[in-house]
């Protein structure tokens, strides 16, 4: 006879998941860092993302949605500005502020990236079938919809 897990059990699992997860995506930014250039730091990596997802922003907007020192922020950007793979123009609404956007560089050397993490992605879930990616894939939506 199977005894089904209580309500607390099946949060306390998942509480204890999640952090597996969360641990493994900070790990994975400083691996994709390193795979766009061995000097970028995993939250700058996260910062490059945050603007190819975002489009043109302001690095206020970036420090907001990640939570993050507006210094540590600046510091994070100029290093993606030093190695050319983010350029800052002023704002077309406000002159005193600059808009990020990734360069050239920073758009071909994040996508070879996420081609290769994909890749990577895939391997690891070829057991998978396509219905339980879908489901998973649902419930993460479901999940990240509900805490925002």
């Amino acid at each position: 006879m199977d005894v089904k897990p209580t309500r607390e059990e099946t949060m306390r699992s998942l509480e204890h998941e999640i952090g597996v997860i969360a641990r493994r995506i900070r790990r994975s930014a400083e691996e994709r860092a390193r795979m766009i250039h061995p000097d970028l730091a995993g939250a700058a990596y996260s910062l490059l993302a945050g603007v190819a997802d975002e489009g043109p922003c302001r690095a206020s907007a970036l420090a907001d949605g990640f939570s993050l020192d507006k210094g540590a922020v600046s510091r994070y950007l100029s290093q993606l500005e030093d190695l050319g793979l983010l350029s800052r123009t002023p704002d077309p609404a406000d002159g005193r502020a600059a808009l990020l956007e990734l360069t050239d560089l920073g758009r071909q050397r994040l996508a070879e990236m996420l081609e290769r993490r994909r890749a990577m992605f895939g391997d690891r879930l070829a057991a998978w079938g396509d219905e339980d990616l879908a489901r998973l894939a649902d419930s993460l939506g479901r999940y990240n919809r509900t805490l925002s």
